[in-house]
């Protein structure tokens, strides 16, 4: 199943891009991308499904990312312990971008529409054993533009690993496996943002670092899916264009500071003419034991920065 999903992934168009963009602040930080850390944040199930089995019971996690314009964007995310081998946990996303002009074919301004994107899912962890742990989401996904609106279905299979005798964490998850229940315009269904990635986290075993490297979009090598004005992409920079660096700077076991570099969006901003920290990403945050804060910086579009705001609580 995995094969052929992976096969009708290789299109460069797709719909429902606003799930590509990182709601969790610690992920945010570490270049946008992570499946791989073993941390009690109840974020990460953003990431990789897999991962709420690190999460404590009864976490409750809200997010806010300042993106453009009067663009609005939330998060929320809620997980449940139902023993030492189950969790479930639900998530939710809005995209809201707000009130815009409707103009016709001349400019001229006939009145004014609104648009949004969303995504609520419920997920199940299960613990394996032996440091391993699976996941799976499931997701429904509604956007409207204007008159328009599409709905789809989609899933994301995970699978974590955790060595703690080595301070070692290994991910792997596919994401957005489905389709469209309904398309923008009748009879013209789009292809869902499929993801495959792989990463993992080490600590150092004598120094205050964790180190994080994530591969993203493994199914997708084509010149067309890159965006490069000028010429096209070399082998090697397509190579780099899959890669997210993260590290974290652990002074306490209760704070970190965290950075990250994603070689894509660095490589995409510079040719679209914004070379000011492209790819670049910073963050800090508190890991305490009921209570999680974190704050990122980065840059998704060539008009301005985001910040991200993360606050989790386990009741």
């Amino acid at each position: 199943m995995l094969f052929s999903v992976c096969m009708q992934a290789q299109e460069s168009s797709s719909v429902f891009n606003f799930l590509k963009i990182p709601v969790a602040a610690h992920t945010a930080a570490l270049g946008g991308e992570n499946v791989s850390l073993a941390i009690d944040d109840p974020t990460l199930i953003f990431g990789n499904p897999a991962q709420a089995s690190q999460v404590n019971d009864k976490s409750i996690n809200l997010d806010y990312l300042t993106y453009i314009e009067d663009t609005k964007v939330l998060a929320a995310a809620f997980t449940k312990v139902y023993s030492v081998r189950h969790t479930f946990g639900v998530t939710g996303q809005l995209f809201s971008f707000g009130s815009m002009d409707e103009t016709d074919e001349h400019g001229n301004v006939i009145g004014s529409f609104s648009a949004k994107d969303m995504a609520v899912s419920a997920l199940y962890s299960y613990t394996m054993g032996k440091g391993w742990s699976g996941g799976a989401t499931c997701r429904y996904i509604f956007s409207k533009y204007a008159e328009y609106s599409s709905t789809a279905i989609a899933f994301d299979l995970g699978l974590h690993y955790t060595n703690e005798d080595k301070d070692f964490s290994f991910g792997v998850v596919a994401k957005n496996i489905g389709a469209q229940l309904s398309s923008f315009y009748e009879g013209q269904k789009e292809h869902l943002p499929f993801d495959f990635q792989i990463g993992f986290s080490k600590r150092l075993e004598h120094a205050p670092f964790r180190f994080s490297v994530t591969a993203r979009d493994l199914t997708r090598w084509s010149n067309t899916y890159y965006y490069n004005p000028e010429k096209k992409n070399s082998f090697g920079r397509k190579v780099f264009n899959h890669i997210v660096f993260g590290v974290d700077f652990l002074p306490t076991n209760s704070f970190y500071v965290a950075a990250g570099f994603n070689c894509r969006r660095a490589n995409e901003l510079k040719a679209a003419g914004s070379a000011h920290g492209a790819g670049l990403s910073l963050g800090c945050g508190l890991n305490l034991q009921k209570f999680k804060a974190g704050l990122a910086y980065s840059k998704y579009h060539v008009s301005t920065s985001s910040l991200l705001f993360s606050v989790s609580y386990s009741l």
